[in-house]
């Protein structure tokens, strides 16, 4: 990519927004157990994010606005979503949910504003269902549908979200997590990927280059990596920097996540907004709820919540849905607004069309917020209804197309993490996990090296073991662990697979492999078929 100080010409807009999406849910797929309380993560998330992003592109496009995107779908993510058993039983659980809501139509009748919720539930996850039946399934099918009509750049992530940086040390096994993620890619979505989400964000210095052999074109690091990047960045995170390698490095932009993520100032504290802690999964009477949650009685969120956030109150009014919609109108109204100010002050400043990369967890929007589809989509609409001199939205490559002359300069390490670095993935809580983990990457290594010329049975076990070793590096474990949310699971997902990457790195250097137990492994953990261990050599 051509680098030098001197900037191109301006576009016709004051400024170009570009939405990032990052979707992304660990593999989680147990058919040993008829109910599997974690699996209801990709449950809730097909409900409440997933479905609710395609209903809107697909109200947008049925309007003729053209609409720019880039959404991140993980390899997990897509793996999952693809896999006929959890197709299964996430109909299974909507059916459910259909029937509850039902269920909650007739017991609240003599309370109108606690029966017009209940249908609003009610017609939401028939909804659901509806659209998850167009696809047969298979929402993939509709995302791609988007990317092909060029409204939605979908990129990859490493192969199970491992954190990079804290592998820093095993240049094979980051190399790894990166190559699997983009074959992974190109093999759902018949393409190359352009982008390349770092799990967490998280940059470290060199990983550029892995990512330019891998063929990926750009990625995105947090505002202090550009700040604080070898060079001082003249535009600071309004425009990309080329790294040596040429691979461009967006910054994302604090003001606009702020108004988001912010604890104090943002978006989705709202009073008036749906209180996410108060599902009727824990306060119906159980003969009410028995049949809708874990047969052994144990209790979960069914996604029907009455309640509005009202204040930091434990007495929490009912929600209302047309004040909520209203203000989730007005917050749109105020992020275009704030983002306009601000664009012409750098448009006055740059010699280019800044740009705001704004990115997102994706399951904010519908499951955490449960208006933020509705804010989003608003957004979008605002934007488009200002034409041509306001605000544009743009992806990536758009962007470098118009924009290919960039300043180089490798950006600092960092992450989107507490305080900016490595410690939400490493602290005294989750530490004692790193140790087998980078043993067992370099065994991995090592059976790569030796066995290179494997075939039949003794490949099937290597591939496995290749596996077991990305699926324990995911970040989600650490994660989960430095939040105290469900340790055992992390831990125990751990565990597993460190326990049989070992198992069969000792069978196959005896030559003796429990081919029963191996074909348990693959049925169970089935994610990346195609998989070569040898990319660990």
């Amino acid at each position: 990519m051509p680098t030098n100080n001197s900037i191109n010409m301006r576009g016709n807009h004051k400024g170009y927004l570009c939405l990032v999406l990052h979707a992304h849910l660990p593999f989680i797929r147990h058919p040993d157990h008829e109910y599997f309380l974690e699996e209801n993560w990709l449950y809730e998330a097909i409900t409440e994010t997933y479905i609710p992003l395609l209903k809107m592109f697909d109200r947008l496009a049925r309007d003729g606005i053209d609409f720019k995107i880039t959404m991140t779908i993980s390899p997990p993510l897509a793996s999952m979503l693809q896999d006929k058993l959890l197709q299964s039983r996430y109909t299974r659980r909507i059916n459910n949910l259909i029937e509850l809501s039902t269920k909650e139509i007739e017991r609240t009748i003599s309370n109108p504003r606690l029966n017009s919720l209940a249908r609003m539930y009610n017609k939401l996850f028939n909804e659901a269902l509806d659209l998850f039946n167009s696809c047969n399934g298979d929402l993939i099918k509709g995302f791609k549908r988007f990317q092909d009509s060029g409204m939605l750049e979908i990129i990859t992530s490493a192969a199970t979200h491992g954190y990079l940086p804290l592998m820093a040390n095993d240049e094979k096994a980051v190399k790894a997590q990166i190559n699997v993620g983009v074959e992974h890619y190109k093999k759902v979505f018949n393409k190359a990927p352009q982008g390349f989400w770092l799990p967490e964000c998280g940059y470290c210095p060199g990983h550029d280059r892995l990512l330019k052999e891998a063929g990926v074109r750009y990625f995105f690091v947090d505002s202090h990596g550009v700040n604080n990047a070898g060079a001082q960045p003249r535009y600071g995170v309004y425009a990309p920097l080329y790294c040596a390698s040429g691979v461009a490095a967006f910054g994302r932009d604090n003001e606009s996540s702020n108004q988001v993520w912010s604890a104090d100032e943002g978006y989705p504290g709202d009073g008036v907004y749906r209180e996410f802690y108060r599902d009727m999964g824990h306060k119906l009477d159980i003969d009410c709820v028995k049949l809708y949650i874990h047969p052994d009685g144990i209790r979960f969120d069914t996604g029907i919540k009455y309640c509005r956030i009202t204040g930091k109150t434990e007495r929490k009014d009912l929600y209302g849905e047309e004040k909520a919609r209203k203000r989730a109108r007005e917050h749109a109204e105020d992020f275009v607004s704030k983002l306009d100010a601000r664009m012409i002050k750098l448009s006055a400043l740059m010699e280019r069309t800044p740009v705001v990369t704004a990115p997102y967890d994706a399951e904010l929007f519908g499951h955490w917020w449960f208006e933020g589809p509705l804010w989003l989509e608003n957004v979008i609409r605002i934007i488009s209804a200002k034409g041509q001199n306001g605000i544009k939205l743009t992806t990536p490559p758009e962007y470098l197309e118009e924009h290919p002359v960039n300043q180089q300069a490798n950006p600092a390490a960092s992450s989107w993490g507490c305080n900016g670095y490595n410690e939400v993935w490493l602290n005294n809580k989750n530490d004692y996990i790193y140790k087998p983990l980078n043993i067992a990457a370099r065994r991995m290594s090592e059976l790569a090296d030796k066995f290179k010329n494997a075939s039949g049975v003794q490949e099937r076990a290597l591939n496995q073991a290749a596996r077991e070793i990305l699926l324990a590096q995911s970040s989600d474990w650490a994660f989960i662990i430095n939040a105290e949310t469900f340790v055992e699971y992390a831990n125990n997902r751990i565990d597993d697979h460190i326990e049989m990457f070992n198992a069969i790195y000792d069978e196959t250097r005896a030559g003796k492999i429990d081919e029963t137990r191996l074909a348990q492994r693959e049925a169970q953990w089935n994610i990346f078929p195609d998989i070569d261990f040898r990319m660990f050599g």
